[in-house]
């Protein structure tokens, strides 16, 4: 029976169990949105998950939406995430690149002097994000041009490249959780009457036209995706058909033969019965067109959720969030069953060392 430390190979990614470290923001890039020597301490200490996803990681300058969140598309945000990799690497792990534009998610005092965010629509967001000031209501977008679409595909494919060359073992695009690619696809956010607004083919076509470009550019193999069909983040009210539209965004990736799909169960970091939808059936539509690509789960899974869903052949690989932060030995952990360390909640975003690599491992705790 498979297990959840069992070593997994999908497309071109080999792990060493199937325990995935999910994307978390940190807000601790250095100038010029470059990762530092701290960030690569970090990963490092955490390189016995199967798999680390990087943090979320801008594809352009528009695409940033926090403050100190790292870059992926100059020479010295590749530089930066080298020592990172190099890092990882050296320790035994996986890691892949987060690929991440926040489209109307953002501030005009993170974008370059004189821009307004971009997206789908020209509404603004009812929610807050993180800048110099502390916590602030995003601003008014611009909806963005017809001519400018080919733009957005461009940035995913050099930052893509860029990953690569930085010494990912491949990237994940953020197609999750309210942000570019969820405010295309969801009609409660999306208001176009051009062909990228109105029916599913329209509102799907920026994220199949962003993953193709990858893919070509990188490989399928090392292309992933991450989803989250009904999670509420960032005002991105449900869609008025949640499970068609995913089921043909999904049905039309599959061909595509992407390394993994990473997939949001309910709200993310919340509820998972926050709405109803039919995992099992959005991933039948996934392993149809690509019975090698690997599923990823994520949201609120415990220990023995997670060495279940696996050994019943539900899900392929469990994505855990938070439990990275405060336990860098979270593998063995669950490995051995003992016992988690909390987060110190007021140092999550920004600031140096602590409440970032300074949580113990466990024999260190134990003494």
């Amino acid at each position: 029976m498979t297990t959840l430390f069992d070593p997994l190979r999908f497309g071109e990614i080999s792990v060493a169990n199937r325990i995935v470290m999910a994307p978390l923001t940190r807000d601790r890039a250095g100038p010029n949105q470059v990762p530092t020597p701290l960030m690569a301490t970090y990963y490092e200490q955490r390189a016995s998950a199967g798999l680390i996803v990087s943090e979320g990681t801008q594809v352009s300058p528009d695409g940033q939406g926090y403050l100190d969140t790292p870059g992926i598309y100059s020479a010295e945000q590749v530089a930066g995430w080298r020592r990172v990799t190099d890092a990882v690497h050296a320790a035994g792990g996986k890691m892949v690149a987060q690929l991440w534009h926040v489209g109307r998610i953002s501030h005009v005092s993170l974008l370059p002097l004189g821009q307004v965010p971009v997206s789908s629509t020209a509404r603004a967001a009812k929610t807050k994000t993180f800048t110099k000031a502390g916590f602030e209501a995003v601003s008014e977008p611009r909806a963005l041009r017809l001519d400018e679409i080919a733009g957005v595909v461009a940035k995913f494919r050099h930052a893509a490249r860029c990953a690569i060359d930085a010494g990912f073992d491949g990237v994940e695009v953020h197609g999750a959780n309210g942000y570019l690619f969820e405010q295309f696809l969801r009609d409660s956010v999306n208001d176009r009457t051009d062909a990228y607004g109105g029916s599913f083919e329209n509102r799907s076509r920026l994220l199949l036209e962003v993953i193709q470009a990858i893919t070509s550019e990188i490989g399928h193999g090392r292309t992933g995706l991450r989803l989250s069909p009904v999670t509420p983040a960032n005002d991105a009210a449900q869609d008025s058909n949640a499970q068609a539209l995913f089921e043909y965004a999904v049905e039309q990736l599959a061909p595509m033969r992407m390394a993994f799909l990473h997939v949001v169960e309910g709200s993310t970091g919340g509820p998972r019965d926050i709405a109803p939808f039919d995992y099992a059936a959005l991933r039948s539509r996934f392993k149809q067109g690509n019975e090698h690509g690997a599923w990823m789960v994520n949201n609120g899974y415990t220990r023995q959720m997670a060495l279940n869903v696996v050994a019943s052949g539900q899900a392929d690989l469990v994505a855990f969030g938070k439990s990275f932060i405060g336990n860098p030995d979270l593998v063995r952990r669950l490995r051995e069953d003992a016992p988690l360390a909390p987060l110190n909640q007021k140092l999550l975003y920004g600031g140096g060392a602590e409440g970032y690599t300074d949580y113990p491992a466990l024999e260190t705790a134990a003494a």
